[in-house]
């Protein structure tokens, strides 16, 4: 969807000028980052989870959507965890009662991970007011409008991966 530029190219209109502040809609979605992590960090919260649960929790769920199955290694390279770590996590979340493990039923070596009701409706209770904020936020907006914020919008994570990728 976003058009690839070469590393040669020169910076685009949101860069701002060379050695000046970035442009201001870069600002805004920085922004827009802090303030989701904060109502991640509120939300989960209320419910005693730490913004690492919620993250492994909408992994397992776009991951499922997607018809592919989550293991504990899945979860462990996107969430950029430790084998230690992953394996703590796995253990809060089912404890908790936000997933199961399930092994496959062709090799039984291999641990799925799927999300419990529990999980579904908790999650849904704590993004239930988020998504009528930004419902009505974007009620505002043209089927149009919309249609060029979201190519911005997957241009902008596929930057941010291109970026992370780079870096790493």
């Amino acid at each position: 969807m976003a058009g690839k530029t070469s590393p040669d190219a020169a910076p685009g209109p949101l860069a701002g000028a060379p050695g000046g502040p970035p442009h201001p809609l870069l600002r805004l979605l920085q922004e827009f980052t802090m303030e989701a992590n904060r109502y991640v960090d509120v939300a989960g919260g209320r419910k005693d989870m730490h913004r690492t649960d919620m993250n492994a929790l909408a992994v397992i769920m776009r991951h499922t959507a997607a018809g592919s199955v989550v293991t504990p290694g899945v979860l462990r390279k996107e969430l950029n965890l430790s084998s230690p770590a992953t394996t703590a996590l796995i253990d809060r979340l089912d404890k908790s009662g936000h997933i199961v493990r399930e092994r496959n039923s062709a090799d039984r070596r291999q641990v799925q991970l799927k999300m419990t009701p529990k999980a579904f409706r908790e999650g849904g209770a704590v993004f239930a007011p988020l998504a009528q904020h930004m419902g009505s936020a974007m009620a505002a907006f043209s089927e149009e409008e919309l249609e060029t914020v979201t190519r911005f919008m997957t241009a902008m994570v596929e930057a941010t991966v291109a970026a992370r990728t780079e870096s790493g």
